[in-house]
């Protein structure tokens, strides 16, 4: 038996469709029949309706007339326009008041229980199929992720992840989507033991581990900037890779992805560490030896990333042949994005423009950051929901769609993600302790050993030492480090957000695609 779904069918030959309606009420349909649009309009007040067929060109009110009043009550529901010739302007008009479907007259019983189908169990149809899938590929991962994978394989495994929560997201697979958050818990687990048994190693010889931070520029930008055409580099802070693939068809409108990659970003996956290695092309140990008034350390007075214009710019003369015209576009403020908007064509006469646009700064507002983002983005659906109706009605699209009209390149990256923690992790320190809740700073630090990457020597990891007796320690997984002071309420107060700093898939494996417009 058919579901009990409720038809509004307007026509002004309805009495020539009895063969039809009866065939549908057969199917456990129920329809309602009217014979002009002035009806159909009442009717659907006063009714409510899972779906309306309307004939195109009836007297009176005529079949887009009627669609027009129908889509004011209520927008969402399908309509499907019935008509005697497929006119391109009439199609074109129907569509964009967003018809569902259209069909040619005559129609027959089969062709209406198809579109009913194609229409209602469609989604269902979806749903069980990429439950089916993601069944069959579940093992598979599974036996993946402890099979000792090395960084390039870590990297696939967490886009195979991340693909398939898109999926099921699309798909609204509730009871799958639980089970993959769970093997994705179980990926993060392994791949912090795989972080921890390797990283040092990665700090000792560049070439043995994955691409990082302070080699980006040399890898992934320098080698592509061309005489012919400029680059803007935009780097979205906190981008994750999944945020990336929400935005995406977005940006493929209007320019085409040459090449999608990955790197790791080093730790601290934080902005003061990351980033500034990204500008300078330097691990923070060797720009605080070379540059020592540019670089601050955590418990250091002032902003951590005042420099990195004056970075970027001897990065350009120590690597670069010839000179390169280029300009710093650092967005932190809704005042800065318009500017951005307004003088990016301006921007277009460089070789090479640094955007850095604080976006979750534009998400949140600053200051109201964790209250907005715990209300907003409870989940990562929810994170990816709002990244893209962000974006969509940002000024840096504005500024991307003005760039576009020109052959540009664009680069997008970021220089850390973010993880939504969930477990607390007890840390004792004295009152110079840094209070990053994924990574502190500090000397004669307490912590459950089984919960950290620890660094006693900051210089074996190419970080600055505050002290001489500072040591590192970086949150695995989806723990994040209290006090015991005021342990509960900040133990609530901050479950559940997204953070960065420490170790996780979801913070060091970073996108970089390199674009042009199209």
């Amino acid at each position: 038996m058919e579901n009990d779904i409720k038809i509004l069918w307007a026509d002004d030959e309805i009495d020539r469709l009895k063969p039809q309606i009866m065939f549908l009420k057969k199917k456990n349909y129920d329809v309602t029949t009217v014979t002009n649009g002035y009806d159909a309009i009442d009717e659907f007040k006063q009714l409510q309706f899972d779906i309306v067929f309307l004939d195109e060109s009836m007297p009176g009110m005529t079949g887009l007339e009627t669609l027009v009043e129908i889509k004011k009550i209520n927008s969402k529901v399908p309509v499907v326009m019935i008509t005697k010739n497929e006119a391109e302007n009439l199609m074109e008009e129907a569509l964009g008041i967003e018809i569902t479907d259209y069909l040619i007259k005559p129609v027959n019983p089969n062709q209406i229980l198809l579109t009913l189908r194609r229409i209602f169990d469609g989604k269902r149809l979806v749903r069980e199929k990429t439950t089916q899938d993601y069944q069959q590929e579940f093992r598979k991962i599974f036996m993946e992720i402890n099979s000792g994978l090395d960084h390039e394989e870590w990297a696939d495994i967490y886009k195979k992840i991340i693909d398939w929560e898109l999926k099921l997201d699309a798909s609204n697979t509730t009871a799958m989507s639980d089970i993959l958050a769970m093997q994705k818990g179980e990926a993060n687990t392994e791949f912090s033991k795989f972080v921890v048994k390797n990283y040092m190693k990665w700090m000792k010889d560049d070439e043995v581990g994955p691409l990082l931070s302070h080699q980006l520029m040399f890898n992934k930008v320098l080698p592509y900037i061309q005489e012919s055409e400029p680059t803007i580099f935009l780097l979205l802070d906190n981008l994750r890779y999944d945020q990336w693939k929400t935005i995406e068809p977005i940006i493929s409108e209007l320019f085409t992805v040459e090449e999608e990659s990955s790197y790791y970003s080093m730790l601290p996956t934080s902005t003061q560490y990351s980033r500034n290695a990204i500008f300078s092309g330097l691990y923070p140990l060797d720009i605080q030896k070379y540059y020592p008034d540019w670089w601050k350390n955590d418990t250091d007075e002032g902003g951590k990333n005042l420099f990195e214009a004056k970075l970027v710019g001897e990065l350009l003369r120590r690597s670069v042949r010839r000179p390169l015209k280029f300009d710093y576009v650092k967005v932190t403020n809704g005042h800065h994005a318009k500017n951005l908007r307004d003088n990016i064509l301006n921007y277009l006469n460089n070789d090479i423009t640094f955007v850095v646009y604080n976006f979750i700064d534009m998400l949140s507002h600053a200051r109201t950051e964790m209250e907005v983002l715990k209300e907003l983005a409870g989940d990562e659906a929810a994170y990816r929901s709002l990244t893209k109706s962000w974006f969509i009605h940002s000024p840096l699209w504005e500024a991307l769609q003005k760039a576009a009209e020109r052959e540009i390149q664009l680069i997008i990256t970021t220089d850390h993600g973010t993880i939504r923690v969930k477990q607390p992790s007890k840390v004792i320190g004295d009152r110079d302790t840094t209070t990053n809740l994924r990574y502190k700073v500090g000397r004669n630090l307490q912590y459950d050993r089984r919960d950290v990457l620890e660094i006693r020597k900051p210089e074996h990891a190419n970080l600055p030492k505050p002290n001489v007796s500072s040591s590192y320690i970086f949150a695995k997984e989806d723990k994040y480090f209290l006090y015991p002071n005021n342990y509960n309420y900040y133990n609530s107060y901050y479950r559940n957000t997204f953070q960065h700093g420490g170790i996780s898939l979801e913070e060091m494996i970073i996108p970089i695609i390199r674009l042009y417009s199209k």
